[in-house]
C-alpha cells in the first residue's frame, strides 16, 4: 500500500501563487505515476497534472497549462505542484493521486483546499 500526505493549500488572491506538496510513504517502490486532481463544488474531479516516477513525462489539464508546473523529488518521495497566475476558477479541493503496484491501483490523499479570491 501507498499513503499520501498533502500540504500547502490555502487562500490566495487572484494572480497569486501557491505550492502544493504530496509525500508518499509505504510501498513507494511500486509507484508508476503521481499527480494532482481537483474537484470544485458541483463538478467532476478532473486531472490537474501528473508525472511519471521515472523519466520526465508530464501531463497537464488544458485549463492549467502554462500556469502550473509539476515536479518530483524521488529521494523524498514527494511531488510538488507550483501554481501561478491563480484564478478564482482554480478554487477546488486538490487531491494527490498515485498509481502503484502491478495493476496500477489508485491511491488518493485526503485533499487540500485551495481558494482563490477575486
Amino acid at each position: 500500500q501507498v499513503q499520501l500526505t498533502e500540504s500547502g493549500g490555502g487562500l490566495v488572491q487572484a494572480g497569486g501563487s501557491l505550492r502544493l506538496a504530496c509525500a508518499a510513504s509505504g510501498r513507494t517502490d511500486t509507484v508508476h505515476t503521481m499527480g494532482w486532481f481537483r474537484q470544485a463544488p458541483g463538478k467532476e474531479r478532473e486531472l490537474v497534472a501528473a508525472i511519471r516516477w521515472s523519466g520526465s513525462a508530464t501531463d497537464y489539464g488544458e485549463s492549467v497549462k502554462g500556469r502550473f508546473t509539476i515536479s518530483r523529488d524521488n529521494a523524498k518521495n514527494t511531488v510538488y505542484l507550483q501554481m501561478t497566475s491563480l484564478k478564482p476558477e482554480d478554487t477546488a479541493v486538490y487531491y494527490c493521486h498515485t498509481a502503484a503496484g502491478s495493476s496500477g491501483f489508485d491511491y488518493w490523499g485526503q485533499g487540500t483546499q485551495v481558494t482563490v479570491s477575486s
